[in-house]
């Protein structure tokens, strides 16, 4: 079967650009492979009639991604390629063709997921079985090691996707029925021994859920310490439905004078290793932990950028502790990006020590 794309884009201005690519990932992982992606500009409505009238004819199935402003219209001239209306949100599905247009983004993805694959699947009268992999912090070189090791065992006969954010990997497997069950469970144990320490679930779990799961069962609480990451651990864990059970506080502590007097840093400390240390982050957590009220004690401290906060500190440089009250582990990173990518980054580092901390 083949598959077509349509991205809609304001040629007019190079900075405006639509965020395709979770859209594209999210076919891709659902095994539907786009045979061709076709750019187009969102003002010339004749261009975009003209290409869905072709792929129409040529393909089973033709996906329009575009800015969630431009739905109506997109919409429209689908309606009028297939000569049929929505009668969904997002898919359009006639006789001859599977139309869909989809926003950009994580909604778009999402949509792809609930709405589009199902009825590929249905159309193509396959079943697929998918098994998924989450990690994070797995070197790249090493990623794309395993990645090349499972695709070569699985012969062809099933697909291994792989994608990462802020230093989160998310790997999927996906094979019909038809795949030999041997091979399958070859391609997920060179994956699951492959990146086994950086492996934190063998479903597609949020590392967030993951972690509050793990209190929950050992009847843990948390609490946060952050100087550099602006809460953002604190805040990934209480998104989790039922956080508030095993999350006891979170504290901000940007000043070196809120670090002393909130947790217990030293004046020595931070006048001779500075805010962003090691010992710092030690003692951060230590003084968490000292209040007696949390089981389990994260802090964070480092250099976000754009700057080096008038330090001889390389910017991406961070520390992260966690602990219990039987011991409190400190990591160095070095981290690359602009400010939001390290600071993500760290933050997800952040819940995946501290999962490993108490598994």
């Amino acid at each position: 079967m083949k598959y077509a794309g349509i991205v809609l884009r304001n040629n007019r201005n190079i900075l405006a650009s639509v965020d395709y690519a979770p859209v594209l990932d999210a076919l891709l992982a659902g095994g539907v492979f786009l045979d061709e992606v076709v750019l187009l500009p969102y003002d010339a409505p004749s261009k975009v009639s003209a290409a869905l009238l072709r792929l129409s004819t040529e393909c089973d199935g033709v996906f329009l991604v575009c800015a969630r402003v431009l739905m109506p219209s997109a919409r429209e001239a689908v309606s009028v390629a297939a000569e049929q209306e929505f009668a969904e949100e997002y898919v359009l599905d006639t006789e001859d063709c599977l139309f869909a247009v989809l926003p950009e983004g994580a909604r778009g993805a999402d949509a792809v997921r609930t709405e589009v694959v199902p009825r590929v699947d249905k159309r193509r009268r396959r079943t697929y079985a998918r098994v998924v992999l989450r990690a994070v912090s797995a070197p790249q070189e090493k990623l794309r090691a395993i990645l090349k090791e499972a695709d070569a065992a699985g012969q062809g006969r099933l697909s291994v996707h792989a994608t990462e954010e802020y230093g989160c990997t998310r790997v999927e497997v996906l094979y019909d029925q038809e795949t030999p069950k041997m091979i399958a469970d070859e391609v997920v144990r060179i994956l699951a021994d492959g990146l086994k320490e950086y492996v934190y679930a063998m479903e597609d779990v949020p590392l967030a859920e993951r972690f509050v799961s793990a209190l929950k069962l050992h009847k843990l609480h948390v609490s946060t310490a952050e100087s550099f990451t602006a809460g953002g651990v604190g805040r990934e864990i209480v998104r989790v439905p039922g956080a508030s059970a095993v999350f006891y506080e979170g504290i901000n502590a940007y000043d070196n004078k809120a670090k002393h007097e909130r947790l217990g840093v030293s004046d020595f400390t931070l006048m001779d290793k500075g805010a962003v240390s090691d010992q710092t982050a030690y003692e951060m957590a230590a003084g968490l932990l000292k209040q007696g009220h949390c089981d389990v004690a994260i802090a964070t401290t480092g250099i976000a950028g754009p700057d080096a906060d008038g330090t001889n500190k390389p910017v991406g440089l961070c520390y992260i502790a966690v602990g219990t009250r039987e011991k409190v582990r400190v990591f160095r990173f070095q981290l690359s990006g602009d400010r939001e990518t390290v600071t993500r980054t760290a933050i997800n580092l952040a819940l995946f020590l501290a999962y490993k901390e108490i598994s």
